[in-house]
């Protein structure tokens, strides 16, 4: 029995060993790809009944192979594109001669025309009832042999078509959506025209911002607000400079949806003449009329790049501009600086492999000889106890290119207000117990306006500075005080400052930085005050002589003094009733009237000069 056991275990080692020969001659043996891949397709082709899944993990295993492997010839060239159009559910087939890939569907097709060594020749899509044309970017990402985004194009096409009805209600949408792209077109020449705004200024005030045509599978985009430039802090003698080094740009791109109502849309362009009627761009738009416009189950839409907060409130402004609700249904509130916190903190996350750690709506700021510690109070009950609310917005509704300026002033209205909030949320930690940092609350007022709380620097009192931002290009800025608190700086300063830098910590620095410049000048003044008190204390002028009220009339405080008026400080702006000197000017310094002015000047000179000396 032993004996016949190690005669099969010989045996089998002598099959296996066989069989190890036959696979090693097989892989040894130089067999081309082509003949491989017409091997693999032979029997895919003769494969058996297969389930979904199985056929789907098969797909993906060739996918995955297909762009393993390195594409450097036609054959391989074709077999990628053509594994391209399996993968966003288009239709593939080659030339006779092999150097045509057509990529189709019902309603577009892209042509790719190759040279005998798989080298690029020309992309050309086709929409339906059009000639084809050449499409540039698609051209540079198949020469680069980035299929990546050749297949983001195509799934842009697929989804612009992704509409309902037959594909002569479809052709009919595209139409729409075509009249529109030229309108909008129209539109920003006609501003930039007008106005010889560059790209910057287009942006931010053109009537549709910049527009970028519609290429491929990407939809006309306007660029309407962006915040990626250079922040400036005044500082005592020089400017400090902050490079943002994200983008926090807005744009929308322009596309048509079906919808459950049917609507009035243009299917011609509606802007009459090619030059303006105002300084600012404005087009003159034809009636809208049952030869310029059909009634279609769809909508044109301004859909965001990212998801933005708004407030109730403007979402209802936008539905009022266009006559079409945001949303079909009520849409899920919250509040308003949750939303742009979550929204600001995404955008600091993009560029970053560490996630930002949960801080109760505290947020740090570290800046140039100052530490900062924002805590955003937005549940602080804004309107009959509530909170200001607000929820994100992906797209936005409309029907007519006259609405899409007003909609993008509310755009950019908001993401203003958003961008002064967000300016808050920073990824900085600092010690709670740190020396020298300020506290500062942030607290909403209005859906536009809001105030910054914090320590007087000077008085040790209570200050704020409530900003109202009127649109995306005015901040109004406005500081309130107690009355006997020494003024920090003017509502003129704070205002160029924060419409400058849109950054509520560069503003609160700036503002902290002049209320230390005021209180360096502090002691020369008093000095000064408390000198011309003295003086007349001292030199009381007799009951029958002629007076001169120091602090009424046209001699009232002729250099501004603090102490010599109501003002209690530098600018001014006090409460009335503050020390109110009278007195005879010949009876301070024994000598007749019209010397005396002279010798008052020189008095005044002089700790004007102290003044100058002590501030340095």
């Amino acid at each position: 029995e032993s004996r016949s056991g190690e005669t099969e275990t010989a045996e089998k080692q002598s099959r296996m060993a066989t069989l190890l020969e036959r696979l090693h001659a097989k892989h040894n043996a130089s067999r081309p790809w082509q003949e491989t891949s017409k091997v693999v397709r032979q029997a895919m082709e003769k494969r058996g009944v297969m389930n979904a899944a199985g056929h789907q993990l098969l797909l993906t295993c060739l996918e995955t192979l297909q762009r393993a492997l390195k594409v450097s010839s036609l054959p391989s060239m074709t077999d990628r594109l053509e594994s391209i159009a399996r993968q966003n559910m288009l239709g593939s087939h080659l030339s006779t001669s092999g150097t045509e890939c057509y990529i189709t569907s019902d309603m577009f097709y892209v042509e790719v025309q190759l040279d005998t060594i798989g080298q690029l020749v020309d992309v050309k899509v086709a929409h339906q009832g059009e000639n084809p044309t050449s499409c540039p970017e698609l051209i540079q990402h198949l020469r680069e042999k980035n299929f990546e985004e050749f297949s983001k194009h195509l799934k842009g096409l697929v989804e612009l078509y992704k509409l309902p009805g037959d594909n002569k209600l479809k052709t009919k949408m595209y139409i729409a959506l075509q009249s529109l792209e030229l309108d909008l077109t129209k539109m920003m020449h006609m501003f930039r025209l007008a106005t010889s705004a560059n790209s910057v200024e287009t942006i931010l005030h053109g009537s549709v911002g910049l527009l970028t045509a519609r290429s491929g599978g990407h939809l006309v985009t306007l660029q309407c607000y962006r915040s990626d430039f250079l922040l400036l802090s005044l500082c005592v003698d020089t400017w400090i400079i902050f490079v943002v080094p994200r983008s926090l740009g807005v744009s929308v791109s322009v596309t048509i949806e079906g919808t459950s109502a049917v609507y009035k849309l243009p299917i011609a362009p509606l802007i009459t003449g090619s030059h303006p009627l105002d300084n600012k761009g404005t087009p003159s738009f034809s009636n809208v009329t049952n030869s310029n416009c059909v009634d279609l189950p769809a909508c044109f839409f301004l859909k965001m790049n990212r998801p933005m907060p708004f407030s109730l409130s403007f979402i209802q402004r936008m539905g009022n501009a266009t006559s079409i609700p945001v949303f079909e249904s009520s849409p899920s509130l919250s509040p308003l600086y949750q939303l742009i916190v979550q929204s600001q903190r995404q955008l600091l996350e993009e560029g970053s492999s560490t996630p930002l750690l949960p801080q109760n709506m505290h947020f740090y700021s570290v800046l140039p000889d100052q530490q900062h510690c924002y805590f955003l109070n937005g549940d602080a009950p804004v309107q009959d106890g509530h909170s200001l609310q607000g929820t994100l917005v992906s797209k936005i509704p409309f029907r007519h290119p006259a609405q899409v300026p007003t909609l993008l002033d509310i755009i950019r209205h908001q993401a203003a207000y958003n961008n002064l909030i967000g300016s808050c949320v920073k990824r900085t930690s600092i010690k709670e117990d740190s020396a020298g940092l300020l506290q500062f609350e942030v607290c909403p007022l209005t859906d536009s306006s809001f105030s910054v709380s914090f320590q007087h620097p000077v008085n040790e009192s209570l200050v704020c500075v409530v900003m109202e931002v009127i649109d995306s290009r005015q901040v109004s800025c406005k500081l309130y005080k107690g009355l006997s608190d020494a003024l920090i700086c003017t509502d003129e300063f704070i205002t160029k400052v924060v419409q400058r830098c849109m950054s509520i910590p560069v503003t609160m620095r700036a503002i902290r930085r002049k209320a230390e410049t005021i209180q360096a000048d502090t002691p020369a003044l008093s000095l000064i005050a408390q000198t011309v008190e003295i003086m007349v204390k001292n030199n009381l002028p007799p009951s029958g002589s002629p007076t001169y009220n120091m602090a009424t009339g046209e001699g009232a405080n002729p250099m501004g003094l603090p102490g010599l008026t109501g003002g209690n400080t530098p600018t001014g702006g006090g409460p009335p009733g503050g020390p109110n000197f009278a007195g005879s000017i010949p009876s301070i310094f024994g000598i007749s009237r019209p010397e005396s002015i002279t010798k008052y000047t020189e008095f005044v000179g002089a700790h004007i000069d102290i003044f100058c000396f002590l501030r340095g």
